[in-house]
């Protein structure tokens, strides 16, 4: 995990209104917040505590005139070719590392100023972001690489990716659709490398030959990238991990609560966005202007498809299976015995079971059962986010490694937390101490305190040998009153006040910082309740199970309107639009501790056998909460012999932990004022307005 960022300066960057994901016009507020860099190399520092660097790339023009046609019918023509002829042949570049030299050269038409910040989870060799190839390309990199690109044991996934494009492909169609004229050579363009990634990923690379900048982020979002197009008032391109709080107005802390600092903060929504998902290209070349002929630098902005085919159609996020009425009776050619079928429950109230089941068609090959897959989905997914060479930072001594957490899960002790938990234990050298990071907002009362002490007790009984350590997070909302600012710049754009309590929680959780009760965590050297601060620098995370599995009230309410072709709708949407809504501010958040968060529920691999089954086998929504909803997950829970966590119903991080109460009392007066007025979806600086 890295926090990493450009901004390029003193360059016309065209096009990026095709790129913008807000409907709102940019803002024409010459007096919007500007961004300081300092500020920003202290943000993204947090989130890279091994190591913090920069590079400069300055672009010039060279003074030499190009030759030009006077037969006035070919003027426009052989100013086309004048100006690609500048682009590829008088358009210079050079780097340098602003470590040791930290200036601007006075012929410089335009610069792009490279930040990176790194926390290093694999890999032999320390590294250095930004990273600079013998081509004189450069990378910045956030994320891991599970598969696509074979990545060394001994390696680092950015040298390796880093290597990887040298290799590739010089040319730029300047948005024209032709064929690349590298391709006869086998050699592979940009956004074909790109797409191979299997893993979360967000990145900024100068393919030097080119003159092309490249940056994007992976398909689901699964690590931050904002943007700041261009404005009146501040005309710069931006991309960062995160914002800086010096991007929100200054007040007080000591005089200031939550409230008043977002009320101050209205302004920052517009300067940055979340990124939309994709690969995106900017061409920097030589623009003859019309009136004097005088040459000025500007850049390009593209967009590019995803070249992976299998990756596009997770994209889609289409089942061949959505409505019984339509699929069960499609083919009358079935063998299974009424025993192996999971049929929806409103199918069995009109017919008795073999009748129904004669009519079904077999949805799956040989004798696996869904839950099966999905379990031996999931297994693979956490053992390639868990692994040993993925974890660079262990102790070298045998006798150390019992107290040692390397990696910790999100834990309330609900389904999704107690299936990472279960399998989490089956993948890590059982040397090693899990922690499990509880955060409550009313101590031993809130509701994820209780059942998290219940499902600890049950990983207790399937996995005895394991040192299980519950650290207990107690908090307290005013007592983070002076985390205000910080928590906002870490949430934005998002900014309700729901955002704002499940980034809060993120951000306590992540920080790992709370109690352990040695007696019940049956802790052999420590029967005491002690102090503790979790050092694990991975911690898995649930996102996606709720979206892929039919688990918010929503789903339900979908299913009873418009049945299963409506929640098959629902569901896709929440799974495509996962990147803005979540997946960006709880990367903010809990990569701002210097943590990384990693979600198996959303490897690629995981989301592809989801989409192999029938909807109705993924969720019956006629049964009651509890049961019905995740179905495929309870029972993938008992499949792990999780008995009760496999009758656990859905609760919401902002609910379990009881911020979402202790909020609304403080900034609507009570929970029932706060449900009147819909506080989840509620902006804080409109309710405050």
């Amino acid at each position: 995990m890295c926090g990493i960022a450009l901004l390029v300066s003193g360059i016309d960057i065209v096009g990026c209104d095709l790129c913008r994901e807000s409907l709102d016009p940019p803002s024409f507020d010459d007096d919007e917040p500007v961004l300081v860099v300092e500020d920003l190399k202290d943000a993204i520092g947090r989130r890279g505590p091994d190591s913090l660097g920069f590079k400069k790339v300055f672009l010039t023009l060279k003074s030499a005139q190009s030759s030009r046609k006077h037969d006035e019918g070919r003027v426009e023509e052989d100013l086309d070719a004048c100006i690609e002829a500048d682009a590829n042949e008088n358009l210079c570049s050079r780097f340098e590392d602003v470590k040791v030299r930290d200036h601007s050269n006075s012929q410089s038409y335009g610069e792009l100023y490279f930040f990176g910040a790194t926390l290093q989870l694999r890999g032999v060799s320390h590294i250095i972001q930004p990273l600079v190839d013998s081509s004189g390309n450069i990378l910045v990199f956030n994320g891991e690489i599970f598969g696509g690109i074979h990545v060394s044991d001994d390696r680092n996934d950015a040298e390796t990716l880093l290597h990887v494009l040298e290799r590739h492909c010089c040319c730029n169609d300047n948005g024209k659709e032709k064929v690349c004229s590298c391709s006869e050579a086998k050699m592979k363009c940009i956004p074909e490398t790109i797409s191979m990634i299997k893993g979360p990923w967000a990145l900024v690379y100068w393919q030097r030959k080119s003159r092309t900048l490249w940056f994007g982020r992976d398909v689901f979002g699964r690590r931050s990238l904002l943007v700041h197009w261009p404005t009146l008032g501040d005309p710069r391109l931006l991309l960062s991990s995160v914002s800086p709080a010096s991007a929100i107005r200054e007040a007080s802390c000591t005089q200031t609560s939550l409230d008043t600092e977002a009320e101050h903060s209205t302004t920052i929504s517009s300067y940055w966005e979340e990124l939309p998902c994709g690969i995106y290209s900017i061409l920097f070349k030589a623009f003859e202007t019309s009136v004097d002929l005088e040459k000025k630098l500007i850049g390009e902005v593209r967009k590019h498809n995803w070249t992976d085919t299998s990756l596009n159609k997770l994209i889609k996020w289409e089942r061949t299976s959505i409505d019984p009425k339509m699929d069960l009776f499609s083919s009358k050619h079935h063998q299974d015995p009424p025993e192996q079928l999971a049929l929806p429950s409103a199918f069995l109230k009109g017919m008795n079971h073999a009748q129904a089941s004669s009519d079904i068609h077999n949805h799956m090959p040989g004798d696996v059962q869904p839950a099966e897959k999905v379990l031996s989905a999931l297994r693979k997914s956490v053992r390639r986010r868990t692994v040993n060479r993925f974890i660079r930072q262990t102790p070298c001594q045998k006798d150390k490694m019992d107290d040692h957490a390397p990696i910790a899960v999100l834990f309330s002790g609900g389904l999704d937390s107690m299936i990472l938990a279960a399998i989490l234990d089956q993948c890590l050298d059982p040397g090693y101490t899990i922690d499990l990071l509880n955060v409550s907002f009313d101590s031993q009362l809130a509701p994820d305190r209780v059942s998290a002490r219940i499902g600890l007790a049950e990983l207790h009984k399937i996995a005895p040998q394991r040192r299980w350590r519950l650290v207990e997070i107690d908090a307290i909302l005013s007592d983070l009153t002076c985390e205000a600012k910080h928590l906002l710049s870490l949430i934005h754009p998002a900014k309700t006040y729901m955002d704002l309590n499940i980034g809060m929680a993120l951000w306590l959780a992540a920080g790992g910082d709370g109690w352990v009760d040695g007696r019940l965590c049956n802790l052999r050297n420590n029967n005491q309740r002690y102090r503790y601060k979790s050092t694990a620098r991975i911690l898995l995370v649930g996102s996606g199970a709720d979206e892929q599995c039919a688990g918010y009230g929503r789903h339900r309410t979908k299913y009873r309107l418009g049945g299963w072709v409506a929640l098959h709708e629902e569901m896709r949407l929440d799974v495509q639009r996962i990147w803005k809504r979540n997946m960006g501010r709880d990367d903010r958040c809990i990569s701002d501790r210097g943590k990384e968060a990693r979600f198996p529920f959303l490897d690629e691999d995981v989301i592809r056998t989801l989409l192999e089954f029938p909807l109705w086998d993924i969720a019956d929504l006629d049964r009651p909460v509890g049961i019905g909803d995740k179905k495929i997950l309870r029972e993938v829970s008992r499949l792990l012999g999780l008995e009760q966590a496999a009758a656990m119903p859905k609760r919401a991080i902002q609910f379990g932990s009881r911020i979402a109460r202790e909020s609304n009392r403080k900034n609507f007066g009570s929970n029932r004022a706060a449900n009147q007025a819909s506080a989840g979806s509620v902006d804080i600086h409109q309710f405050i307005n």
